[in-house]
């Protein structure tokens, strides 16, 4: 439901349906590609060789499911906050309390890491530029960006969105014409058997050259891979004609898993054998040289910084939205429910932008290790979320099955089978995280990260006025935005 004010068409939560057709979808590619893929790739490829491909498809598949499930969710009932509300209607108010503090503190940190990785590719050009003053110029930027109407926002992600498009899709043709003409210095040796009739000294060879036990180790790698693909979500609610554009934009997550994942990674190890690819470079860069760009480390490198401004755009615009959906349920302090004359959450924008600055202390004062370490718990409540979708989506089937609640226009086929498969498939991911040194440190935290989230719910619930008055009362579809806002204190 939306109404008018000022020609300017309004959700119930009083922000502007700026977003269209164009910006969803592209919203929907920055998403599900970023750094993980330009850069984490080469460690996939180093620990998992050509069977990193299947890797990908086999999660892609999983992720889609994901998404699948949150837009049936989002066609039942558009709402600022997404997963973190359908988490408090369907588990409990202290579920949507943890999943929304948690998203928001998580995004908040990666939104520390992006900008110190733009200070460090900024630098490829600029050596003598303090990373610190490209972070600080970074994070201005983009909380100006912010405050503008939504439409700015999704305007710069379609940009951002088509830098890497055009990368990857660069790389794929270019990539061809040496397989196919056997042009470049790569053309006497590129071909599509090296995916399959390669034999390295100490490996087993062919696909999957370290057996079983690379794929597995592939996995981790690739989940972190597609982090921020449920940011979709929270862009959903602010986008005209959301009922047709939501189901569009999801449906097109397979087709971009194939091209963008699956066919860059075949293209990459048909045109360099794999294991000449070093896990500490791009082998974008690689297959790029190979292939005969010219300058193809400043290209990439300037795809790669792209890629981080965008991410750090998504969840500064994600965690705006969730913070004035938090305080809208009583649970932060109610300046952040407001909007400005944009019809944007202006105060949550600069909180959210202003606690991404520590990045900059925190780069300064701590080993790079320790970024490492804060990475890998945000990938931890990266599952979490998507655990929580999963696990939402299954209380509202039966909810529907029960006449409880209206069905959705856009049903997840097979859920019963497939839900459940994907909720498995990510508590293994969390088994496996306990194999590897750099992700286990991870597990370690977790149970502070739980106390920490779970004891803030429970303080505000004793302390916090606000808390007991909203956030502890269920909502319903059919409450109106009247309604809505006569329940939200506004001071």
């Amino acid at each position: 439901m939306a109404i008018k004010l000022k020609s300017t068409e309004l959700t119930e939560d009083g922000l502007a349906l700026g977003l269209t057709s164009r910006h969803l979808r592209m919203l929907a590619v920055g998403g599900s590609i970023g750094v993980g893929l330009f850069l984490g790739s080469g460690a996939g490829i180093a620990v998992a060789g050509p069977s990193l491909i299947l890797v990908y498809a086999v999660v892609g598949a999983v992720i889609f499911v994901i998404m699948r499930a949150l837009g049936e969710l989002l066609i039942y009932r558009p709402v600022t906050g997404s997963f973190t509300e359908y988490a408090r209607e369907f588990l409990g108010p202290a579920f949507g309390f943890i999943t929304g503090w948690g998203n928001w503190i998580t995004w908040t940190l990666i939104g520390m890491s992006e900008i110190t990785a733009a200070g460090i590719f900024v630098q490829f050009w600029f050596p003598d530029v303090p990373q610190w003053v490209t972070a600080l110029v970074a994070v201005i930027c983009l909380v100006l960006l912010n405050l503008l109407h939504v439409g700015a926002f999704g305007e710069a992600e379609f940009w951002f969105a088509s830098i890497k498009i055009i990368a990857i899709v660069g790389l794929i043709l270019g990539g061809l014409a040496v397989i196919l003409f056997g042009i470049g210095p790569a053309g006497q040796t590129a071909s599509l058997g090296n995916l399959f009739n390669l034999e390295v000294p100490g490996t087993q060879g062919g696909f999957a050259p370290f057996g079983i036990i690379g794929i597995l180790f592939a996995i981790q790698i690739a989940v972190f891979s597609y982090q921020g693909a449920e940011l979709l979500g929270m862009a959903a609610s602010e986008t005209r004609n959301r009922r047709v554009v939501v189901p569009k934009a999801i449906n097109s997550v397979p087709l971009r898993i194939i091209l963008f994942y699956v066919g860059s990674l075949v293209i990459l190890m048909s045109v360099v054998e794999w294991n000449k690819f070093s896990g500490n470079q791009s082998p974008f860069v690689q297959a790029l040289e190979q292939i005969g760009i010219p300058a193809a480390a400043g290209l990439m490198n300037f795809v790669v910084l792209t890629s981080a401004l965008s991410a750090c755009s998504s969840g500064l615009f994600s965690n705006a939205r969730l913070l004035k959906r938090l305080a809208t349920d009583g649970v932060a302090p109610a300046i952040f429910a407001s909007t400005n004359r944009n019809h944007v959450p202006a105060a949550s924008v600069l909180a959210s932008g202003g606690v991404m600055l520590l990045g900059v202390i925190l780069n300064a004062v701590v080993p790079e290790q320790a970024f490492q370490y804060l990475l890998a718990l945000c990938s931890l409540a990266a599952l979490w979320t998507w655990g929580i979708i999963l696990t939402t989506h299954m209380v509202y089937r039966r909810k529907v099955n029960r006449g409880e609640l209206p069905p959705s226009e856009f049903k997840l086929p097979a859920a019963k089978v497939l839900v459940p498969v994907a909720l498995t498939f990510l508590v293994g991911v969390v088994v496996l995280m306990a194999f590897d040194d750099s992700t286990r440190v991870a597990l370690f935290a977790l149970p502070f990260w739980a106390a920490a989230l779970i004891g803030g719910y429970y303080f505000s619930k004793k302390f916090n006025p606000r808390h007991s008055i909203l956030n502890e009362v269920a909502p319903t579809p059919s409450q109106s935005r009247e309604e809505l806002l006569v329940k939200t204190p506004q001071g």
